[in-house]
């Protein structure tokens, strides 16, 4: 989304970036509203994200969580910051005075110059829980913070979704784009959150933009987390195609119209083609910020 943002203001200065947010791996903890993927978000394009962690704040100190740890409340493996926990608390000042998800995140991004507007995929609160395969079910942050993803998952479940709505501007902003990008995030828990909410399927089916993904496979690799995982357990192969298969061409219900690939995995472009899909394949490798503009640049070029 950096990168998007580069080029954009370079090359587009009069466009307009939506980022429709996962809200799959939020949770109340110790009193307090937690929106993982929006606050990183958040973070990361205001410059304030700690870059060396990968998450949470720079500067950070850590002196709530050790005194909610000393009265045994929460999770002691969930680590939250102190700057973090600033966060939280106005979200959840926000919403137990009345307003919805997406008015707060309006009111708490109103305070860094992003450049970016950034949308909860919805309103409602639709949390992942994994199955895990003893039978057990545990949060999705359970899962992946506490486990590191190491119990075999059989399904994974987002809760109420099916009475869920998209939030306000979701289904206008895929309508009324010019270009909708996937990001290579997690297929699984990232983007398979906000394709099970009702409306969200049909929208990018429906709109007359077109939609390029860009693959979190590099080499039959993930990028970044343990994304493998999370593909093993729906039955996907960690492979640039594989991947492309599961999000399926629109042509035929899916919802894609091109995928990005690696250039190691430019053998896969025929086969990916093939499906109805159209593919390219160049650097992928977000190093920095010129390179992640890069990115960005050839997702548009492949839209066109």
């Amino acid at each position: 989304m950096r990168g998007l943002r580069t080029h954009v203001l370079a090359e587009l200065p009069k466009s307009e970036i939506t980022a429709i947010v996962n809200v799959g791996d939020d949770m109340w903890l110790s009193g307090v509203r937690i929106a993982p993927d929006l606050d990183t978000i958040m973070y990361t394009l205001a410059g304030q994200n700690d870059e060396d962690r990968g998450w949470g704040r720079a500067g950070e100190s850590e002196r709530v969580s050790a005194e909610l740890r000393a009265y045994g409340v929460g999770w002691p493996w969930f680590t939250l910051g102190d700057l973090d926990l600033g966060t939280h608390l106005a979200r959840t000042s926000l919403l137990r005075d009345g307003l919805t998800l997406s008015q707060a995140t309006a009111r708490i991004t109103a305070r860094w110059d992003l450049g970016v507007r950034l949308l909860p995929s919805t309103d409602s609160e639709v949390e992942t829980h994994v199955e895990v395969n003893d039978g057990r079910s545990m949060h999705f942050q359970e899962w992946w913070t506490r486990h590191r993803a190491a119990l075999p998952a059989r399904r994974f479940i987002f809760d109420s979704v099916e009475q869920s709505a998209p939030a306000p501007g979701v289904l206008e902003a895929i309508a009324e784009a010019d270009v909708v990008l996937v990001a290579p995030s997690n297929p699984v828990v990232s983007i398979g959150p906000i394709l099970a909410i009702p409306g969200v399927r049909h929208a990018l089916r429906s709109t007359s933009a077109a939609v390029v993904g860009v693959s979190p496979i590099i080499s039959g690799r993930v990028v970044r987390g343990m994304a493998d995982a999370c593909l093993t357990a729906i039955g996907v192969q960690t492979k640039a195609h594989a991947v492309a298969a599961h999000y399926g061409p629109r042509s035929t219900d899916g919802v894609i119209d091109a995928w990005l690939v690696d250039e190691t995995d430019a053998s896969s472009v025929a086969a990916i083609e093939a499906m109805g899909i159209r593919s390219a394949a160049v650097a992928l490798w977000m190093r920095d910020a010129q390179s992640s503009a890069q990115v960005a640049r050839d997702a548009l070029v492949l839209a066109e």
